[in-house]
């Protein structure tokens, strides 16, 4: 355990290597990750039971951030049956910005570039992030979102709180691999994206 309080990230070979050294035992891969992932369960917490320490979280960054921008959504919770467990939520999707890359946003240069990845672990979502440029070349990202997939419906969320919050004028180029759901999301009715607030 004191591995793993040194170095979250310890290689398990490095805890395989440990246990051989000090027990003369060599242990299979599996175990070593196992013996990793309860090690960060007790320093750190369980995942699942993580996810509700979130909304404290988020008041405690907009708190002492000040100016940052925070948006979340939930889902209400199902039973087997498929029906709602009253005073049951889980989260959905997060977005957020902080405030010196709001302020700073109107300095770069009037194009954005958007993409997503795959969180790692246990974690299934998808990390949205959009970055500028400044005159000099150097990239800043912007804003960020964990979503559940690059869905249209995800991207819908990102790109109208991003439009909301950041990038506040028209006229900016939007980049991307243009995906399905950036697609859908810049395309919808009432976009911001499209004209006439963005140029022909």
């Amino acid at each position: 355990m004191k591995l793993v309080e040194a170095n979250p990230r310890v290689p398990v070979s490095s805890i395989q290597a440990t246990v051989a050294q000090q027990f003369e035992y060599q242990i299979q891969y599996k175990n070593g990750w196992r013996a990793r992932d309860r090690a960060l369960r007790s320093v750190y917490g369980d995942y699942d039971k993580s996810y509700n320490e979130l909304p404290a979280l988020l008041m405690a960054i907009t708190h002492f951030i000040s100016g940052t921008i925070v948006r979340y959504e939930t889902k209400d919770a199902l039973n087997r049956e498929g029906q709602v467990m009253q005073g049951y939520q889980f989260f959905h999707r997060l977005f957020w910005a902080f405030k010196p890359c709001i302020e700073g946003f109107p300095f770069f240069k009037r194009m954005i570039q958007v993409d997503g990845t795959w969180l790692y672990g246990r974690y299934s979502q998808i990390l949205l992030v959009a970055v500028a440029q400044d005159g000099e070349g150097n990239v800043t990202p912007i804003a960020f979102a964990i979503v559940e997939g690059e869905t249209g419906a995800a991207w819908n969320f990102f790109l109208t709180n991003l439009r909301e919050h950041v990038v506040l004028e028209d006229g900016v180029c939007i980049i991307s691999d243009r995906g399905a759901g950036i697609k859908a999301a810049i395309n919808r009715e009432r976009s911001r994206w499209t004209p006439p607030h963005r140029e022909k």
